[in-house]
């Protein structure tokens, strides 16, 4: 007896909307090429239609809206030498991230559960971006050795202080309150009021997110604000360790020991791609990291060993190349950059 299988992404005309569902809930929504085509075909079907007013986004399952891009797969990509497939993906991927960034209309992000990486590149780049308090972002690109991409190059360097950097280095995971004071989110919505914002926004009104809105809760990183500042201000990997170091508190410790789990050539490209970031446009931005995808994703062995550990055997026991940050050569890191 044949299954019928619903599309990994769901788009409907609801009154004055668009309404896009990501639909991989047993994948925690991760991107797929099919999802990522999805998403273009409704931008192209609604960046000029005066009837769709404005657009709302969600992740089906209750439990995460996006949980990033699906990296097994590329991974396996990488393995069997598929450098057209790889390129495809992150080129069309890219691509409806600078169509979120064009799109001209409010583009509507309802947050709720887990939403990383490439679910960051299909939020951040639209206004509103609502959170609940059962949000929890994050860029965890340097725990499997690839770097924040999706544009948040270019999204991470103008967030406050070095809160953008810290993120993209430590992978740092922001709770809904948290996510609003950092900037990654424009609205904090207790996920009761949820079902009642999105049928109101139904209407075409994206400023009706305004009436559901509530302050959200102190940060959970207040406390660390400044020592944010100071130590992930600096100009390289290890400066920022040996300034972290001098803070001798339990937090920075911590921060210490996070950094020393992450592929050390992955917080070196990753600093770099932020700095460069902070003085480039966003289609730059998305220029650079196509092409660190290339050499990172295809020839450097970290991303096939961080996938593996993380999401394949999950082991947690990642073998590095070089294995600390002391020992990467900066001329290696310009090489991946230079392509």
């Amino acid at each position: 007896m044949s299954e019928t299988t619903e599309p990994t992404i769901l788009a409907r005309r609801e009154g004055a909307a668009g309404t896009l569902l990501m639909n991989r809930p047993k994948t925690l929504n991760a991107l797929d090429l099919a999802m990522i085509r999805g998403f273009q075909s409704a931008i192209d079907a609604w960046k000029d239609d005066a009837a769709v007013r404005l657009v709302v986004l969600e992740g089906a399952g209750g439990k995460a809206f996006c949980a990033g891009g699906d990296v097994r797969r590329i991974r396996q990509l990488a393995i069997e030498g598929d450098t057209a497939a790889i390129e495809s993906f992150f080129a069309e991927e890219y691509a409806v991230n600078r169509g979120i960034a064009t799109f001209g209309k409010p583009w509507v992000s309802l947050i709720d559960g887990v939403c990383m990486g490439g679910g960051i590149g299909v939020s951040a780049h639209g206004r509103p971006i609502v959170v609940t308090e059962s949000a929890l972002l994050a860029m965890p690109e340097t725990a499997i050795a690839l770097f924040p991409d999706v544009g948040s190059s270019y999204i991470l360097p103008r967030l406050p202080g070095a809160v953008g950097t810290w993120l993209a280095l430590t992978g740092a995971r922001l709770r809904g309150a948290d996510a609003v004071h950092a900037g990654l989110a424009t609205h904090y919505v207790p996920k009761a009021k949820l079902p009642t914002l999105r049928e109101a926004l139904l209407a075409g009104d994206a400023a009706v997110v305004e009436r559901f809105a509530e302050a959200p809760p102190a940060a959970s990183f207040a406390p660390h604000r400044d020592a944010i500042d100071r130590c992930f201000g600096r100009d390289s990997v290890p400066e920022i360790l040996a300034a972290l170091e001098a803070e001798g508190t339990d937090w920075a410790r911590e921060q210490v020991a996070i950094l020393r789990r992450m592929s050390p050539t992955s917080l070196c490209v990753s600093l770099d791609l932020i700095r460069r970031g902070a003085d480039a446009t966003l289609d730059e931005c998305l220029e650079m990291e196509l092409a660190l995808t290339r050499s990172v994703v295809n020839r450097h062995p970290d991303f096939r060993e961080g996938v593996r550990s993380v999401l394949v055997d999950k082991d947690g026991k990642p073998s590095w190349s070089p294995a600390t940050v002391e020992a990467v050569d900066p001329a290696a890191i310009k090489a991946l950059f230079a392509g």
